[in-house]
């Protein structure tokens, strides 16, 4: 018996030992379960410390692929017997399989067709931080995977050094972002704007979002708002190995979303701007597709979905013209043995959910408008619909409205209309909340002596400075004049009150470019006051006050406290603070 023969029997025994905990991935908005990842348990029984080791064991004797194959058919045998339609199974794949001397195209196309399972059912998992020396034979593997029909995701995505070049071999369907950048997402305002880029340009690429090792309610909610697609984590559920504990719905997130006291609006598209483009199911073959287009003339293009409505793409009808329009064509696509399924004609589809709202839809179109006619809409990834071209400027100019009415004429923020949301949110909010009042000190004798003009260029300033100090962490508006808003959600008091600090400072040295030299050695201006009394007036600066607000506050307190605080900070250079108490 040779050496490499040993090897597997001994390590086929080892294999036996271990079994596949199944872990859901679920709808982000409504708990449905949409996949579930097998991972490796028992391994501690037959000696190994970890996952790795284990792989690096088979890998030095060189029988990884082999050995894999035997845990790969485990997986999807027991994935077999979990009795919910449209589920997926996320399966880790190592990547030092490609320098096994054994590794082969097709063998798990004969697991699945030994077990009646269709290969969009599978989805292999690549890790960032696998070898990825060999590029062309990583390019090898993945176009093996996907040309057989098998999904691909990019796991741990944003930890490894390849992750963008990774992402850009693999044309992965799915991105999951690493505990690590979910881990406190919603105190981290760094996180959230990483993690809020990558949602948004995988979209734009047609790819899903995956946000894993999800804990806690204030974890959800932020993954929630910045739009990922799925969620997975100790919150769903903990990875278990009975299967008959895996539900079809996990009703704490639904509950979640329903149940969200921060009440935020989502801007919801008119169901009137949405059209319904007959779709056609990927079983279809070429002459169905042929008479589809004879059957709707004014369609140049037409949605593929499977057999459970979500939308796999879409086909142009300048595709398959050439062949449809040939003296043979229609005989050619109704023989059998002519290849005709329609996989190898459909292209990606820009698509959105049409719980993101219009901002988001039209942020996507704006991206890749020049590549689309359009925008395909979907709900809990399942074909609804197409917004065109026209109604899609139609909604932007509708938005673009809504926005010019609630918002200052002067500096284009936000007004009195979204602070008041903000407020009344805050109140309802289970994160704590500062809300910052900025005051001008003695803007109106300035705005005398210099003019409006020079006032409306130290207004300008402020709201600069603000926005670009402020704008990725806070909710930055201008209630008007010389009065300023800067909400926070989930800072600390002590963070809070440096940041505002500093802004003032900085506004102080800016606003001095307004004087004229002789004016800023003085450090004064002499002018008149509101009595028409000559006085000196310091340069110009602006005043804060904070307040704390937590889910235990009392409103009616809210305008008594305000208004206290910001007259005491008038007396003061440094931010005052105070917190609304029940």
């Amino acid at each position: 018996m040779s050496t490499a023969k040993k090897n597997i029997d001994d390590f086929r025994i080892i294999v036996d030992k271990l079994d596949y905990a199944f872990q859901p991935i679920v709808n982000t908005r409504t708990g449905k379960l949409f996949a579930v990842e097998a991972l490796i348990r028992g391994y501690q029984n037959i000696g190994f410390k970890s996952i790795p080791d284990l792989f690096d064991n088979f890998f030095d004797k060189k029988i990884l692929y082999k050995i894999d194959l035997i845990l790969r058919k485990k997986a999807i045998e027991k994935f077999n017997h979990i009795k919910i339609e449209d589920l997926k199974l996320f399966y880790n794949l190592d990547n030092r399989l490609l320098y096994m001397p054994d590794f082969e195209k097709g063998n798990t196309n004969k697991i699945l067709k030994q077990l009646n399972i269709k290969e969009s059912a599978i989805c292999f998992e690549i890790t960032e931080n696998g070898s990825m020396q060999n590029k062309l034979m990583v390019n090898k593997m993945l176009n093996n995977y996907k040309s057989e029909g098998f999904n691909i995701a990019i796991d741990d995505f944003g930890t490894g050094i390849s992750g963008l070049e990774l992402l850009y071999l693999s044309e992965a369907d799915y991105i999951k972002l690493d505990r690590f950048f979910i881990r406190d997402i919603n105190k981290d305002s760094r996180k959230k704007l990483f993690c809020s880029s990558i949602v948004d340009m995988a979209h734009v690429m047609g790819i899903k979002v995956i946000a894993e090792g999800i804990e806690t309610t204030a974890e959800y909610y932020t993954c929630k708002d910045i739009n990922i697609d799925y969620i997975q984590g100790f919150l769903i559920s903990k990875p278990t190995l009975n299967i008959l504990h895996i539900k079809h719905t996990y009703e704490n997130i639904p509950n979640l979303f329903k149940n969200d006291r921060r009440n935020k609006t989502n801007n919801l598209i008119d169901k009137d701007y949405i059209e319904y483009i007959e779709p056609l199911s990927i079983n279809s073959n070429l002459h169905d597709l042929f008479l589809y287009f004879k059957e709707f003339p004014s369609n140049n293009f037409v949605p593929i979905i499977d057999e459970y409505k979500t939308l796999l793409g879409v086909i142009y009808e300048v595709d398959i013209k050439k062949l449809s329009y040939s003296q043979y064509g229609l005989s050619l696509a109704q023989n059998v043995s002519f290849k005709s399924k329609l996989s190898s004609y459909i292209k990606p589809s820009l698509s959105i959910e049409v719980a993101w709202g219009i901002d988001k839809t039209l942020e996507m179109f704006n991206l890749r408008g020049n590549e689309s006619k359009g925008i395909f809409v979907t709900k809990s990834n399942k074909y609804i619909g197409f917004i065109n071209v026209n109604n899609l400027l139609s909604l932007s100019y509708k938005r673009n409205l809504e926005i010019a009415q609630n918002q200052n004429p002067l500096t284009k923020l936000p007004g009195n209309n979204q602070i008041d949301k903000f407020i009344q949110n805050s109140f309802k909010s289970d994160e704590v909340t500062h809300i910052v009042y900025f005051d001008f000190n003695d803007f109106k004798p300035f705005n005398d002596y210099y003019g409006f003009r020079q006032g409306d260029r130290a207004i300008l300033i402020f709201s600069e400075l603000l926005q670009k100090s402020l704008r990725k962490s806070a909710f930055v508006a201008h209630i008007g004049g010389d009065d300023f808003f800067v909400g926070f959600r989930g800072k600390k008091f002590e963070k809070v009150y440096k940041k505002i600090n500093q802004v003032q400072q900085e506004f102080k040295q800016s606003v001095s470019s307004l004087y004229n030299e002789e004016d800023k050695k003085k450090g004064f201006i002499s002018t008149k006051d509101r009595f028409g009394i000559n006085r000196e007036f310091k340069l110009l600066s602006v005043c804060s006050a904070i307040i704390e607000i937590t889910k235990y506050s009392n409103q009616s307190n809210f305008d008594k406290i305000l208004g206290k605080i910001k007259k005491d900070s008038k007396l003061t250079d440094a931010p005052l603070g105070s917190s609304i108490l029940m």
